[in-house]
């Protein structure tokens, strides 16, 4: 009884894994082609960081629901659809990208931040109690 459910199980996942390759290939009908159309490049920049790391939880999330009892169906069913629609929008961002000629931004460097005024910039102080 058991290694028919195993082999259920395992056809079942064969079967799912071939249907989500086709589907990876194919852009989802939950990614809107315009919605980069009016992003400027700074927040494309920011958009397309999100959705790495987005996927980058996503393919973690299915990884781990592998390791368990039936986790390639779980992982299948359950994940491989957000998955694949985070990698459309991730199309669409770098095709905007790419349209809008953009660049990274270089890094953030603590030398190029502005230093604080010093008290002694201000120039001089008034005593107080003193009206002129």
């Amino acid at each position: 009884m058991r290694a028919a459910v195993l082999v259920a199980l395992l056809a079942s996942a064969a079967g799912v894994s071939g249907c989500a390759q086709i589907g990876d290939s194919v852009p989802s009908a939950f990614a809107d082609p315009a919605k980069y159309d009016l992003y400027d490049c700074k927040q494309l920049e920011t958009e397309r960081k999100s959705l790495a790391a987005r996927a980058t939880d996503q393919e973690k999330l299915m990884a781990k629901a592998e390791t368990g009892v039936g986790g390639t169906v779980v992982s299948e069913m359950v994940y491989r659809n957000e998955l694949i629609s985070i990698h459309s929008q991730q199309r669409l961002a770098d095709q905007a990208w790419r349209a809008n000629k953009c660049h990274e931004s270089p890094p953030d460097s603590p030398a190029a931040a502005p230093a604080a005024p010093t008290p002694a910039a201000k120039g001089p102080r008034a005593p107080r109690g003193l009206v002129h």
